[in-house]
């Protein structure tokens, strides 16, 4: 069931006696003249927005930590004021996308390749990425004992969280620039690569069933649990260390209805990451204290922290390395060449970090006209 999050409005002479009070308050923490601002005062006094809920979507995930902390603290929720925030969870991309899809969420944080494969099979009309979240997280891990250079990849057996996802795609390219040759859809080649859920590729490498696996956060910190080691971190294959692992996307007709919530919404992310990067260690509980609450179960210290520094939370989309994506996937066979224009509309993000005195973000010319 989803997790909803309920706030009660103040009404009548309660709202008249405590405004003053709650401005007060939050002029005292920092936000200063932006408390007279009219998303100051929705936050403020629980006033609804243009809809009376907005329907979210993530993945329990580190990679979705700005989702699982912005949700865990409140974040989105102050920002929405009595618009009420329905989270549901997932545990792949292209289930998150049938759900935008459906009309069952309105906004949802999601990796670049289902994205990208969202709006390429719907001709641009489904979805628009309206901001970012995180980037790099990705690495990849191997037994030490049977891989000791990148050379010795060659001939091995590599895991990807799922056939065409962002890992697979990544690990893909990265073979052909070896010079090695891979099918993409059998995973037979001068590396086999295996198509293996997340959450059993701890198993698989125990049983030694894999020799290693190119995967996100935490999934490759369970592995350096279970012996392995980390022989590279794909963010070292981008310009800047910087690729875009995790995007947030809203339906274009949520978008059209309620500007005003999504803007919202992207307030509250902006101000989740800026949270996150200020306190690491409190964002690092909190995040974990959510996976517990979704899953049943923290994540161990050993995992979290050895996950955390390889993660960087942004506000940038880096729309530039999507293209890329776009492209190592077309390159590898497994999606015709795709028009992004479109797929971008940063106006409201843009807007937002204006607010904060924070400089704009670029769409890279595939921005809505």
């Amino acid at each position: 069931m989803p997790a909803t999050i309920r706030t009660v409005p103040l009404r009548g002479l309660a709202v008249a006696a405590a405004l003053p009070l709650l401005l007060g308050v939050l002029a005292s923490c920092g936000y200063g003249s932006q408390a007279k601002n009219d998303e100051e005062r929705v936050a403020a006094t629980g006033r609804k927005l243009s809809a009376d809920s907005v329907r979210l979507g993530y993945f329990p995930n580190l990679t979705h930590a700005t989702a699982l902390v912005g949700d865990q603290e409140g974040f989105f929720q102050k920002e929405l004021g009595g618009t009420e925030l329905d989270v549901s969870t997932f545990n792949a991309g292209p289930s998150e996308i049938e759900a935008l899809n459906a009309g069952s969420i309105d906004i949802g944080f999601i990796g670049p390749s289902p994205a990208i494969n969202g709006y390429a099979k719907s001709k641009g009309t489904n979805l628009r990425i309206v901001g970012g979240s995180a980037s790099g997280g990705v690495k990849l891990v191997v037994d030490p004992e049977k891989i000791k250079t990148l050379a010795d990849v060659k001939g091995k057996r590599i895991a990807t969280p799922q056939l065409g996802n962002t890992q697979d795609v990544a690990f893909l390219n990265w073979i052909s620039e070896q010079g090695w040759k891979v099918d993409a859809q059998s995973g037979k080649g001068d590396v086999s690569v295996f198509r293996t859920d997340n959450k059993v590729t701890p198993d698989a490498y125990r049983s030694g069933s894999i020799d290693g696996a190119w995967v996100p956060e935490p999934t490759a910190s369970k592995l350096v649990g279970e012996g392995a080691k980390v022989l590279l971190d794909e963010a070292t294959l981008w310009p800047g260390d910087k690729f875009v692992i995790t995007n947030i996307i809203v339906s274009q007709k949520f978008l059209k209805e309620h500007p005003d919530v999504v803007e919202a919404v992207l307030r509250g992310s902006v101000r989740t990451n800026a949270w996150i990067n200020a306190n690491p260690e409190k964002a690092k509980e909190s995040a974990n204290s959510k996976l517990k609450e979704l899953t049943g179960k923290p994540l161990g210290a050993e995992v979290i922290d050895g996950a955390w520094p390889s993660l960087r939370f942004t506000d940038d989309p880096l729309a530039a390395t999507l293209q890329a994506q776009a492209d190592h996937a077309v390159e590898a066979g497994l999606l015709e060449r795709p028009d992004l224009k479109g797929i971008y509309d940063l106006k409201a993000l843009n807007k937002v970090l204006k607010t904060e005195g924070r400089s704009e973000v670029a769409d890279a010319g595939l921005g809505v006209k």
